[in-house]
């Protein structure tokens, strides 16, 4: 076995081990033995300061616990879990006066909080409706995965009017636009589908070929050396204000992976190689060559960026760099993406880590150093990027392994 391959087993095996702390984590503290569903805004030690939940986490955590019995193999604890959090969605968290759009956060016993334009929520409701299926064979979940991802689909095409009534976020009359988060995680939440649902292939194909062509066509941008989250209803950058520069490197880097896996499914060498410029050029944009780590946000012209958290640093881009930068070595074989991979986990096991009370921090200011006080969990922090980027860390480091 070379170094280079002695150090992808050490990497595995540290690995192994954050896993098995991490859900346990989750588990012991998180999860709602009262209410059902799961609490995200846990500090350091797994202590609850704030009995809100967000509906992205129940849909998130739901996924979660049904990938790791995907993957590893059904565990009652795991699958208790998940069910806890898809009957709290579906009891708690849909707006039924509204098409059954779904709220963004909730009371602690499911009183409705606060709804949100995006549909987000919708979508990790379908993932984890669609992921428990496939475990179970239950159709009811299937049809709810599938209500939700109709409605997704039809929203982000103007098919439908958003019956929230909430509208664009800002006058349409003035200024309005396509964000790339919509095509990508559209995109991931097709490959679940995909596999869980067989019989409707032809349709997750044609949709999966509309998000890849709206991301290459219209957020890709060679020219300006970036992916850009917002361009006009037109595809086009509109670069004379801020937003319409605003680059996040994190999202650039899990859209790679996301593109990666479908072109893997197409056999689409090209668009395999895009998804590997995209991935490059936002971890050579975003590495802070200072401090290390990726920056949450950077301006496509170098001009200062409107968000006031640009230079700090989360846990879910550096997630998003392990999968992408493992899938990208294990496809192509170039170590340009096995040494970045091996610098982001130095990084995260210096900085992410809490090797006393396990899970990782989620925000770190630019030097390094988690806020204060530091925090487990949020309304956007939950049982998911983490997981989910060290269950497929050991698959793909398993198969470059052999």
């Amino acid at each position: 076995m070379t170094q280079e391959d002695l150090a992808l087993q050490d990497a595995r095996e540290w690995i192994r081990g954050q896993l098995d702390t991490c859900w346990k984590f989750w588990l012991e503290h998180g999860m709602d033995e009262e209410f059902g569903g799961v609490y995200t805004c846990l500090d350091r030690e797994g202590n609850v300061y704030s009995t809100d939940k967000s509906v992205w986490m129940q849909g998130r955590c739901g996924w979660t616990f049904s990938y790791l019995c995907h993957v590893y193999g059904q565990r009652p604890e795991w699958m208790a879990a998940a069910k806890s959090c898809l009957d709290f969605m579906e009891e708690h968290c849909i707006n039924r006066q509204a098409d059954d759009r779904m709220y963004f956060t909730v009371t602690a016993e499911g009183r409705p909080l606060r709804q949100r334009r995006y549909c987000f929520s919708e979508g990790f409701y379908a993932i984890a409706n669609a992921e428990y299926y496939g475990l179970t064979g239950e159709k009811v979940y299937l049809e709810r995965a599938r209500r939700a991802y109709k409605m997704i689909h039809d929203l982000n095409n103007g098919l439908i009017e958003d019956p929230t009534g909430l509208g664009p976020k800002t006058i349409a009359e003035t200024r309005s636009g396509r964000a790339l988060g919509d095509p990508m995680i559209f995109l991931n939440i097709i490959g679940i589908m995909r596999r869980v649902d067989p019989e409707h292939t032809a349709e997750y194909d044609l949709h999966a070929h509309e998000c890849t062509d709206r991301i290459v066509n219209e957020h890709y941008r060679p020219e300006l050396g970036c992916t850009l989250e917002n361009v006009n209803d037109e595809g086009e950058p509109e670069l004379w204000y801020t937003s319409g520069r605003m680059v996040n490197p994190g999202h650039d880097i899990e859209c790679s992976w996301f593109m990666m896996d479908e072109a893997n499914y197409r056999g689409d060498k090209e668009l395999h190689m895009i998804a590997e410029h995209i991935f490059r050029q936002a971890i050579e944009a975003g590495w802070d060559q200072e401090f290390g780590g990726l920056l949450y946000f950077i301006d496509a012209q170098g001009l200062p960026p409107e968000a006031y958290e640009h230079d700090m640093k989360l846990w879910w881009p550096h997630n998003e760099i392990m999968i992408a930068s493992l899938k990208a070595y294990r496809d192509t074989g170039d170590a340009y993406y096995r040494d970045w991979f091996l610098k982001t986990l130095d990084y995260c096991k210096e900085h992410f880590a809490d090797p006393v009370y396990g899970e990782w921090y989620g925000y770190l200011r630019r030097d390094g150093q988690p806020t204060m006080p530091p925090t487990k969990g949020s309304t956007f922090k939950g049982p998911f990027h983490v997981p989910r980027a060290l269950i497929m860390s050991d698959q793909v480091l398993g198969e470059i392994l052999g």
